[in-house]
């Protein structure tokens, strides 16, 4: 199986990331990208060692795969592929929202039903064909899948100016051409291809824009603009522990006349075909499995770190303090809950794929919006001022001349002022640094807006039985006394 050697080499391929007007030399060791990239390699390191159980035999490869990037078919594969993303959410603490499992989980679901696919081109098999290469060769794929932020009264083809959302400009016989824009690429610069689409509902005069492919990312023509990234501004790992390790970056992806061979389209000029991929196959509900398994983690670890600091500052015995870490408790039980009733509801589809129950899925996905600024809002209430009052950098801890005012100062009953700032830094970094700042933006719109996330609640949700209760409680009373009600005013 690949490894984080093998990887971090294939990153300095002539991929154009730009990042202050200037294309990045070498990703692999550049200060924006090299700490994610280090993290994504960890990731396959720990996928290509057996003792962490994220292995199993592919007969198609005559050899053992990353589990993640197959569609479960029964409830123990369903069971390993959660264990299997548990470890790389462990290992990033819930903070890399873009892992390799997430795009890998749609591919699965999309191998699964090549029917959603089937066009007289043939793109089913380029499908499965996508499949196969991200298994084999444990390819990092990131995706953009939502237009640029032109109008949001309008589509694509009511904007001034030709192809400004990403669409099909040309079609040849080997492949079409493509120009214009999508967003909003996280990991995309340390990505091995990107999975561009649209989940966006498109209109019917939409079709130019109504496709889906996969590109490298070091595809001719394909620039990526990426917002500030946050690693280079970090002064150390000690002060900036989640920021120096875990900033994915973001990315508007351009395409200047970009080839894409026809064994890399999977929906072309279908705006019916692109809602099929996402929702008449698994993709969605899978691929969101992932997502709330990664969210608990990071609701997990929020609150480790907001028990610890009321420890350490004596008040986690106070009624007050014990209500916050209460609710803090409540609101992280409601989104593990929700992961595991939809591992417990889930059901076979025709195809034989195992979905994750998509009422338990969408209700907890539902919340998240209201969920994480929350989490993070106690954990603000219960750090108060002792995220302020730290010292500017690790260096006040170490130099002789201002070492010990730290420790008198700083310091907390049984734990020195370095164990105390670092933990306090810590809790800085999760929710007022740049990178915190970014993380509460990601959440609130991770899987779209909170209006369109809580449709997916609705339509999942099975109001019959709900509504059967009411209307039979409704027939149950009132019948005979209104009768006699009426016949009194006849009378």
């Amino acid at each position: 199986m690949r490894t984080s050697t093998d990887y971090l080499a294939s990153l300095d391929d002539g991929r154009r990331v730009i990042v202050d007007g200037k294309p990045v030399e070498h990703v692999a060791s550049d200060p924006a990208f090299a700490p994610i990239a280090s993290t994504i390699g960890d990731l396959l390191d720990l996928a290509a060692d057996p003792a962490n159980g994220m292995q199993v035999h592919d007969e198609t490869a005559a050899r053992p795969v990353n589990r993640l990037f197959l569609a479960p078919r029964s409830a123990a594969d369903l069971q390993s592929w959660r264990d299997a993303a548990q470890v790389w959410a462990d290992h990033t603490h819930g903070w890399v929202g873009r892992s390799p499992d997430h795009v890998g989980a749609f591919v699965a679901a999309f191998s699964a039903h090549p029917e959603a696919f089937a066009t007289e081109r043939g793109l089913a098999d380029n499908v499965l064909a996508f499949h196969r290469r991200i298994v084999e060769n444990d390819l990092y794929v990131s995706y953009a899948i939502i237009p640029p932020q032109v109008s949001r009264a309008t589509t694509a083809h009511a904007w001034e100016g030709e192809f400004i959302q990403v669409g099909v400009k040309e079609e040849r016989e080997d492949g079409i051409v493509v120009s214009g824009a999508q967003m909003l690429a996280t990991g995309g610069a340390v990505a091995d291809e990107i999975l561009v689409s649209c989940i966006k509902p498109l209109q019917a005069e939409d079709s130019d824009f109504a496709v889906s492919f996969t590109v490298p990312v070091n595809a001719d023509g394909l620039s990526l603009y990426c917002r500030r990234p946050y690693a280079p501004g970090v002064t150390s790992e000690y002060d900036y522990p989640l920021s120096s390790r875990f900033d994915e970056t973001d990315a508007l992806l351009v395409f200047d006349d970009v080839f894409i061979p026809w064994e890399n389209v999977f929906v072309y000029k279908d705006v019916t075909g692109l809602r099929k991929q996402f929702f008449e196959t698994a993709a969605h509900v899978l691929g969101n499995f992932q997502a709330q398994i990664r969210f608990a983690t990071k609701l997990k670890f929020l609150a480790g770190i907001a028990r610890k600091i009321a420890a350490v500052n004596g008040v986690d015995k106070f009624p007050g303090v014990v209500e916050k870490l209460g609710e803090l408790a409540s609101l992280v039980s409601v989104v593990e809950s929700g992961v595991n009733s939809a591992q417990f509801t889930a059901t076979t589809d025709a195809q034989g794929l195992v979905r994750p129950g998509a009422q338990a899925l969408y209700g907890a996905m539902g919340l998240q919006a209201e969920i994480h600024p929350r989490v993070i809002g106690i954990l603000r209430d219960l750090v108060g001022g002792g995220v302020l009052q730290v010292p500017s950098s690790v260096h006040e801890l170490v130099e002789e001349a201002t070492r010990d005012d730290m420790e008198r100062y700083v310091s907390s009953p049984g734990l020195s002022s370095i164990d105390r700032v670092k933990l306090f830094k810590l809790a800085w970094d999760a929710i007022g640094s740049e990178f915190a700042g970014r993380h509460q933006q990601y959440e609130l719109f991770y899987s779209g807006a909170p209006f369109v996330v809580k449709g997916y609640a609705f339509r999942n949700f099975d109001y019959d039985g709900p509504l059967a209760s009411v209307e039979e409680f409704l027939a149950s009373y009132g019948v005979t006394e209104l009768a006699a009600i009426t016949e009194g005013v006849t009378a």
